[in-house]
């Protein structure tokens, strides 16, 4: 019979670094950070695309019009 799959121990996979870092922002004596859901609290971001902010923890949306 043939093998269907190597045996042994599995390949170790590094998780993904987090990117939260990208969210904060320091100028000078000025710390700022990026919009935060208001529902969930401080620490959870939100998702800035074209036309709305996303939250994916609770599903909180704010649509961005666009400025004429």
């Amino acid at each position: 019979m043939a093998d269907k799959g190597k045996k042994g121990k599995k390949k170790h996979v590094n998780k993904p670094t987090s990117k939260k870092y990208k969210k904060y922002k320091i100028s000078g004596d000025k710390f700022t950070r990026d919009k935060c859901c208001p529902r969930c609290g401080p620490g959870i971001f939100l998702m800035v695309t074209n036309d709305r902010l996303y939250c994916g923890k609770c599903h909180y949306a704010e649509f961005v019009t666009k400025a004429k």
